[in-house]
C-alpha cells in the first residue's frame, strides 16, 4: 500500500487537486476550511485502475507553515509535485522540490494544474520552465501531466501517470523493526487513544506491544485501521491509524515513535553525511544551531563539522549532529536540516551511524575514512566498517547499531565470517581479523610485562591478564584459546605464562632456597613451619616454591616437600587398602610425625576425595592423586 505527498507552493491548487482526484477534502481544521488554505496536513485515498489503494498525504505550501509540510513527507513512496500553470514556478516550488530531493524521494509526477485559466502557449512556456527546474535532479525525467480539477481536464491521464511510477518502484522492504513516526494523536469516543502515521521497516498486529519513544512507554495495539478499513496486521508501507491501550494523547505529540519492541534505542548523537542545500543563503558554520526533521519529528540540533570549519551552499560533508532530546533513528534513514531564522531550508543527508557512542575528534583521516566507508553502505558493509574501527562487537551492540532483529544480524556476522571478514568470539562476539592478531600479541606481551613484574610468580592469574586487557569474557577466552593453539601460552588453570618460561633464581635466592630446603630435608616429618618458611625465604619465594610445586601447603601452617607429601599419601593409602581404617593417632605414628601434621595431611586427602571421614577413623575412596593447588 503505496502513499505519495503532494507537494508545492501555496494556492497552487493541491488541496483540491486532491478532492478532485479522491473526492475526499483533506482540509480537516475549521481554520483551514475558514482560511481555504492548507495549515497541517490532510490525509485522503485513491484506488489505482489496477485495484491497488494508494494513500495520499496533502501537505502546506505555504511559507509560514513548510515544517508541518515537512512533517508528512518522511517515509512516502512517491510525491506529486504541483504547479500552477497561471503563476509558473514559484519560491516554495523550489524549496519542496529541494525537500524531495534531500530525501531522496526521487519517484514522482508534476501535475500542471489550473490548465483552465490559461492560453496554450502560456502553459507550454510554463512546462519548460517547470523542465528546467528539475534538469539536473532525480526528478529530471519525471512526467509532467497538464491538469485541471475544476473541469477535470487530465485527470485520467495524471492518474495513469501516478500508476505508472509507482507500478516501478521496490516493495517496501520488511526489516523486522516496525515503527512509526506519530503525525496526529487524539481520542475516539468508544475507543480510546488513536495514533496515525505511515508505517516503516516491518509489520504491526492487533495485540501485539509496543513501545513508545523517546518516553519508553509500553503500549498494546487494540486495534489497526488503514484507510479506514480495519485490519489486523498493517505493512510495511501502509498509512496506519493505531487504536492503543495503556497510553493517553497527552503523553504523546507528533514526532514520538511507536516501535516493535526491543528493537530501538532512542540516540541523540548522530554520524551524518550532509549536503548543504545550494539554495541556502549562506555557509553553514561549525556547531551552528539548526532545526532538524526527521519522520514527523522536528528537534532543535548543534552542527558539528567533522572535516572542515565551514560547509558552503553546494557543497558536502560529514558531521555530527548533536540532537536537543533523543529520537529513533537508523542507519541510512534521510533528515532535512532548517535554519531556525530567517526559517529556510538549509539542507540535509544520511545517517551513517545512530549510535557513534562519542564526540569524534575533528579533522581526523582515520575518523572520515570510516564516514566515507559507511556512506551509502548496506547493512554487512557497516558491520564490516565498524568491526574494522572497534576491533570486536557483541551481537546486542551490532543489531542495536543496524536496528535490525538479533538474527539478522547473526546471519550478516556469520556471512562475514565465512568470507573471512570477521572471527567468532565466543557465542555472540565477532572480531575483524587484524583485530584478534593484534590481541594476540597484545596477550603476549600482557603476560610477558607479568613475569617481568613477577620474576618469582609461575604465571599470571587469567582474571588479571583480562581485566587490564578490558576485554569482556568471551572475547578473552577466544583470544587465549588461539593464543594456546599456537604455542604461544601456556595453560597452568587459574595461570597463565609464557610457553618455555621457567623460574630463574639469583645467586643470592638460590642460596637461599638451597638453605630452605635442607631445613626441611634434614627433618622431613618434622619441617619448618609455614611462618618459619617464609622467614628463610620471604614472601615471594616461598610462594614461588609453593607454585611451583617444590613445596606444598596442608594449611595456615603446615608446609611440606613435595616428596615427602607423596610419601605420606602413598603410605596412607597403603595402609588403608591393608587395614581398612585409619585414625589421626595412627597416622601420626605411621608417619612419625606430630598430631598437627598428621590432622592437616588427613584433611587435605578427604578435600581431595582420597579419603572419607567416618567417626574418627578415615576410609578409602576413589580419588583424584594430584597434589593440593598452592
Amino acid at each position: 500500500m503505496p502513499v505519495i505527498a503532494t507537494a508545492g507552493h501555496v494556492d497552487h491548487g493541491k488541496s483540491a487537486l486532491v478532492e478532485a482526484l479522491t473526492g475526499i477534502h483533506p482540509d480537516r481544521l475549521k481554520a483551514e476550511q475558514i482560511r481555504e488554505m492548507t495549515i497541517d496536513l490532510g490525509f485522503a485515498w485513491l484506488t489505482l485502475p489496477h485495484g491497488e489503494t494508494v494513500g495520499i498525504v496533502d501537505v502546506p505550501g505555504h511559507l509560514d507553515f513548510i515544517e508541518n509540510m515537512l512533517a508528512g513527507v518522511g517515509g512516502i513512496d512517491a510525491a506529486l509535485l504541483v504547479v500552477a500553470a497561471d503563476e509558473g514556478v514559484m519560491p516554495q516550488t523550489r524549496e519542496h522540490l529541494a525537500i524531495l530531493t534531500l530525501l531522496e524521494v526521487c519517484a514522482g509526477v508534476v501535475a500542471l494544474t489550473k490548465i483552465d485559466l490559461v492560453d496554450a502557449d502560456w502553459l507550454a512556456l510554463v512546462e519548460e520552465d517547470v523542465r528546467a527546474l528539475l534538469r539536473g535532479t532525480c526528478w529530471a525525467a519525471a512526467p509532467i501531466v497538464p491538469v485541471s480539477a475544476h473541469t477535470r481536464a487530465g485527470l485520467d491521464r495524471l492518474v495513469e501517470a501516478l500508476a505508472a511510477v509507482l507500478r516501478g518502484r521496490p516493495p517496501r522492504p520488511d526489516r523486522g523493526r516496525a515503527r512509526l513516526s506519530i503525525d496526529r494523536a487524539f481520542t475516539m469516543p468508544g475507543f480510546g487513544t488513536v495514533v496515525t502515521g505511515t508505517l516503516l521497516d516491518g509489520r504491526l498486529q492487533v495485540g501485539e506491544e509496543v513501545e513508545i519513544w523517546p518516553a519508553g512507554r509500553r503500549a498494546r495495539i487494540r486495534g489497526l485501521q488503514s484507510y479506514r478499513r480495519r485490519v489486523e496486521e498493517a505493512l510495511p508501507g501502509s498509512r496506519v491509524a493505531i487504536n492503543l491501550a495503556g497510553v493517553a494523547p497527552e503523553d504523546l505529540r507528533r514526532g514520538d515513535w511507536v516501535t516493535a519492541p526491543g528493537r530501538f534505542q532512542p540516540t541523540a548523537l548522530l554520524d551524518v553525511h550532509l549536503i548543504h542545500w545550494e539554495g541556502s543563503p549562506r555557509p553553514l558554520l561549525h556547531f551552528a544551531e539548526v532545526k532538524f526533521f526527521h519522520g514527523a519529528a522536528e528537534l532543535m540540533a548543534r552542527v558539528r563539522l567533522l572535516d572542515r570549519d565551514a560547509l558552503p551552499p553546494g557543497e558536502v560533508g560529514f558531521a555530527q549532529i548533536l540532537l536537543s532530546r533523543p529520537t529513533v533513528v537508523a542507519p541510512g534513514d534521510r533528515f532535512i536540516l532548517r535554519w531556525p531564522s530567517p526559517s529556510m531550508t538549509l539542507g540535509g543527508g544520511e545517517v551513517l551511524d545512530a549510535h557513534p557512542g562519542r564526540r569524534h575528534r575533528r579533522h581526523r583521516p582515520e575518523i572520515l575514512e570510516t564516514l566515507r566507508a559507511l556512506h551509502r553502505a548496506d547493512p554487512a558493509a557497516r558491520l564490516r566498517v565498524w568491526l574494522r574501527e572497534a576491533g570486536m562487537l557483541s551481537l546486542s551492540e551490532a543489531a542495536l547499531r543496524l536496528a535490525m532483529p538479533p538474527e539478522a544480524v547473526r546471519t550478516l556476522l556469520e556471512g562475514l565470517a565465512a568470507a573471512g571478514e570477521a572471527i567468532r568470539l565466543g557465542e555472540d562476539r565477532w572480531a575483524a581479523p587484524e583485530w584478534q592478531a593484534a590481541a594476540l600479541r597484545r596477550l603476549v606481551e600482557q603476560v610477558e610485562a607479568y613475569h617481568r613484574e613477577n620474576p618469582l610468580r609461575r604465571g599470571m592469574p587469567k582474571e588479571e591478564a583480562r581485566s587490564r586487557l578490558g576485554w569482556p569474557g568471551p572475547a578473552f577466552e577466544a583470544v587465549l584459546a588461539e593464543a594456546l593453539r599456537q604455542g604461544l601460552l601456556e595453560d597452568l588453570g587459574p595461570l597463565i605464562r609464557r610457553a618455555g618460561f621457567t623460574l630463574r633464581l639469583n645467586e643470592v635466592q638460590r642460596q637461599r632456597v638451597e638453605a630452605c630446603l635442607a631445613r626441611f630435608r634434614q627433618d622431613p616429618w618434622h619441617p619448618p613451619n609455614l611462618r618459619e618458611a617464609e622467614a628463610l625465604l620471604g614472601r615471594e619465594l616461598l610462594q614461588a616454591l609453593l607454585e611451583e610445586g617444590v613445596l606444598v601447603r596442608l594449611s595456615e601452617e603446615v608446609v611440606l616437600l613435595k616428596e615427602t607429601w607423596e610419601e605420606g599419601v602413598a603410605r596412607i593409602r597403603q595402609h588403608l587398602q591393608e587395614r581398612g581404617t585409619l585414625s589421626a593417632a595412627e597416622a601420626r605414628d605411621l608417619l612419625q610425625t606430630s598430631r598437627k601434621i598428621a590432622v592437616a595431611l588427613l584433611e587435605q586427602l578427604d578435600a581431595m576425595g582420597i579419603t572419607r571421614r567416618v567417626g574418627d577413623v578415615r576410609v578409602l575412596t576413589a580419588g583424584p592423586t594430584t597434589g593440593p593447588s598452592a
